[in-house]
């Protein structure tokens, strides 16, 4: 009897198990099939295969955007202009799977009550095998949010969502490249700058490294220079400028004062634009990628306006995060050479306290000019010497005094770099703090 209920209860546990494993397996191919109750989609096709699309709104004139074999969108109507390939894009993928929010009818007679016998908004659309659909969009329903819509050759009418038919009825200014240069920012060879009275010329060194070629060669603050050319690539026209604003934005270019012209060459040849900002703070800019005059944001505008102090490197060694091998210090007639074995810095081959050399590096890396003078300089009394690790780099840095001020040069360079009296003090203390490191101290021997 024991046996044969064990038996009776085994079986029972696996038909449990089936029904589960069979309730569990029709809730996920449940989950992939489409909701039976869900509206039907009014367009369904596949993005990548729509070449061409038309929008007519009312008696406006048609704003056609055509693709190109290689992807890209251009418009060729109202007038020819280059495309925003994401707002192009999202167009497209709107119209590809446009959802509806319920079937009104099958087949439906009048189409006047719909306000579909003269439509507001048409979208035509022609895919690359040619294709095509055309959609109508007609009255608000009088519940609002929603309007009534069909394609062309379907008899159905559908209530298409507001925020979709938001987002196929766009203008030329919508869909247009509202980008004032259209250079590639990893293929740039130079840039021009003229700003805060300072024309800077600045070209790629044979490390690929940002140098001022003009008005002499110097040393770039490598950062500064990607960040300008990062607002340039930023430099756009505003998307809130209206048909007014655009009608007056030449002559309010005209009367405000230049920020900047930058002239920028790259693979795509030389584009230019120049900046110029009004009274009240606003930020004009004209192109010689496209026509007409736009207003840029204050980002672009403050951003464009660097002179040469503001694009002249000022930290005093190039090593940056790069860890040093050797560091060598002359302080008057005193020399110390600091050798980085494994993980300890050796002087003399005595071991030194390797944090003291750390803040020492700090030190060095964080070094930095607070002006550029024409003069200054002196006989060094304090030097700084650096290799890397990987001997890629060797900088030297000399530091003079005169009065109460500090002037320093790096080796074989003619610039001249005044520095604040407290780096020049601190850096001097914290290399001659630099000694043995401290004895461990003995643990007390258990009794």
């Amino acid at each position: 009897m024991k046996v044969r209920g064990l038996l009776i209860s085994v079986l029972l546990l696996a038909g449990l198990s089936g029904l589960i494993y069979w309730s569990n397996e029709r809730e996920r191919t449940k989950e992939n099939e489409p909701d039976p109750d869900a509206p039907p989609n009014i367009v369904e096709v596949e993005e990548g295969s729509i070449a061409r699309l038309e929008i007519q709104q009312g008696s406006e004139a048609a704003v056609v955007l055509e693709k190109s074999d290689d992807g890209e969108w251009k418009l060729t109507s109202p007038e020819p202009l280059a495309a925003d390939k994401s707002a192009a894009d999202s167009l497209a993928s709107t119209l590809a799977v446009l959802e509806s929010n319920r079937l009104v009818e099958e087949s439906a007679a009048d189409l006047a009550s719909y306000g579909l016998d003269s439509p507001g908004l048409v979208v035509s659309a022609t895919q690359s095998d040619g294709a095509a659909l055309k959609l109508l969009v007609g009255d608000e329903t009088p519940t609002g949010s929603n309007f009534f819509a069909k394609l062309e050759n379907d008899s159905r009418i559908f209530t298409l969502p507001s925020y979709n038919k938001t987002s196929l009825e766009k203008t030329p200014w919508d869909l247009r490249d509202k980008r004032l240069l259209t250079f590639d920012s990893g293929k740039l060879s130079r840039i021009n700058l003229s700003a805060k009275g300072d024309t800077v010329e600045i070209g790629k060194n044979a490390q690929n490294e940002w140098q001022i070629v003009s008005p002499k060669p110097m040393r770039a603050d490598g950062g500064i220079v990607e960040q300008l050319i990062s607002r340039l690539s930023d430099a756009k026209m505003d998307s809130n400028m209206t048909a007014d604003d655009l009608k007056q934005a030449a002559s309010t270019f005209r009367s405000a004062t230049r920020v900047a012209v930058a002239k920028v060459t790259g693979a795509s040849g030389e584009q230019e634009l120049e900046v110029r900002k009004t009274g009240d703070g606003d930020y004009y800019a004209r192109s010689s990628v496209v026509e007409g005059v736009y207003k840029v944001t204050n980002v672009v505008g403050e951003g464009v306006g660097k002179g040469l102090a503001d694009l002249r490197n000022k930290k005093l060694f190039d090593f940056g995060f790069s860890e040093p091998a050797v560091i060598e210090i002359r302080d008057g007639g005193k020399t110390s050479v600091y050798e980085k074995k494994d993980d300890k810095w050796l002087r003399d081959g005595v071991e030194m306290d390797s944090v003291k050399v750390r803040v020492l590096i700090d030190e060095l890396r964080d070094l930095s000019a607070d002006s550029f003078p024409e003069s200054g300089f002196t006989e060094p009394h304090f030097e700084a010497r650096v290799v890397t690790e990987d001997g890629q780099r060797e900088e030297k840095v000399l530091i003079s005094k005169r009065g109460d001020e500090f002037f320093a040069k790096r080796e074989g360079e003619p610039s001249i770099y005044a520095i604040k009296a407290v780096d020049a003090d601190r850096l001097q203390a914290v290399a001659e703090d630099i000694k043995e490191p401290a004895p461990a101290e003995e643990e007390p021997e258990e009794e």
